[in-house]
């Protein structure tokens, strides 16, 4: 391990901002760690796995999910690295951002072409309920969103660079005030009025507004000054919105419950991000100087050479523990309804489980990370559509 942190750590450029890729990879291993502590199954009579959170009990579980919500760091980090990329480009605009969208589209089409060529063979083979099947789907499309959602942002990019530079930090006040007013639709006194469709208007606004914050960072117009306000002015919007306007706890969805922060975001979610984003420009260059330790920073470029392997298949590795586990009956901290401190504590037991199938997995599913070279029209035509009867059997529509 001291040889190959000390083999990073002589290859790793002069010129590198470790502080934005340990944020990252920070915000990167918060996903699978929410969705596997946040996340349980139970067993119904057929023997059939399905979704069920602790948090449906446990609703004062709701602030771990403030921490592991770390989405807005991300898309922080991804407009500021996306300027620097941006800056650096030697071809056109429309180069670089089709260079860029490959990157997060391989590895998307390869675990969802794979798992449309598992169903028929786990159902027919290995006799695995038709219900567990669709359980896994949704689970594995799950996290996929978030590609989609920052695929659009980054192909916004050149638009966000010429906010940040006629308007600075303040070039995301408008996408604040654009989720404030479809909240205030939504969730105000004309919210019965309200077609349950206007909420999707939060999507691209709710995501883009951390990332135009990194836009605006990278381009130098966010000070010290502009962070302490982020970090103030979010906790206090937060607080705000929690203790007086009825927002939901938890950052997640939970069973039972109508209103959910994160799907589309709401403007708690917008909160959570100002603070967490001015709290990570303000402990930048603590966080450099941190990772000029090479035991340190080792790990941390192993998980951004793995983040699409890391958010496309963490899901995968849970089932492969959960699915054979269904064979067995109700197993604590797996299988079994998350309803009792016991369960916490088997679940936490179980994660060290899932992280190492995590690791076995990544060893082959890293290869979509690479560009298909060798990969001819006729094979991306059939992982096209495999991974397009995937996505309408995840998503119910089949």
């Amino acid at each position: 391990m001291n040889r190959l942190a000390e083999r990073i750590e002589s290859r790793t450029p002069v010129h590198r901002d470790r502080a934005i890729d340990g944020l990252r990879a920070l915000a990167l291993l918060a996903v699978p760690t929410g969705h596997w502590l946040l996340g349980g199954f139970t067993l119904s009579s057929d023997g059939a796995i399905h979704n069920a959170s602790p948090l449906g009990t446990f609703a004062g579980l709701a602030p771990v999910s403030w921490v592991l919500q770390m989405l807005g760091i991300f898309f922080l980090v991804g407009g500021y690295a996306s300027v620097l990329s941006y800056r650096r480009r030697k071809g056109s605009a429309g180069e670089w951002l089709k260079a860029r969208l490959a990157r997060l589209g391989r590895p998307v089409l390869g675990v969802t072409a794979v798992w449309a060529a598992l169903l028929p063979l786990l159902h027919f083979g290995l006799e695995v309920p038709v219900d567990s099947l669709r359980t896994a789907s949704t689970l594995v499309i799950q996290p996929l969103w978030f590609v989609g959602v920052y695929t659009v942002v980054t192909a916004l990019t050149p638009l966000c660079v010429r906010a940040a530079r006629r308007l600075g930090v303040w070039a995301a006040a408008p996408l604040l005030g654009s989720v404030a007013v479809v909240d205030f639709l939504r969730y105000g006194p004309y919210a019965d009025a309200v077609p349950s469709w206007l909420s999707l208007l939060n999507i691209l606004p709710g995501w883009l507004f951390a990332y135009q914050l990194g836009v605006s960072w990278g381009e130098g117009r966010v000070t010290r000054r502009h962070a302490w306000a982020l970090l103030l002015g979010g906790t206090a919007l937060f607080a705000a919105l929690l203790v007086w306007f009825g927002y939901p706890a938890s950052m997640v969805g939970v069973p039972g419950e109508t209103r959910t922060n994160s799907h589309p975001p709401s403007l708690l979610v917008l909160a959570l991000a100002a603070a967490q984003s001015g709290a990570a420009i303000l402990l930048r260059n603590r966080l450099g100087a941190l990772l000029r330790r090479p035991a340190l920073w080792a790990p941390v470029v192993i998980v951004n050479l793995s983040a699409m392997t890391i958010l496309c298949w963490h899901q995968t590795a849970m089932l492969t523990a959960a699915i054979p586990a269904s064979y067995l009956g109700e197993v604590p901290g797996l299988v079994g309804a998350p309803d009792s401190v016991g369960w916490i504590l088997a679940r936490l037991a179980w994660m060290p489980v899932f992280a190492g199938l995590l690791v076995l997995i990544g060893r082959f599913a890293r290869g979509f990370e690479s560009p298909w070279t060798k990969t001819g029209t006729a094979r991306r035509t059939v992982a096209g559509l495999l991974a397009a009867g995937f996505a309408v059997f995840a998503l119910g529509l089949a």
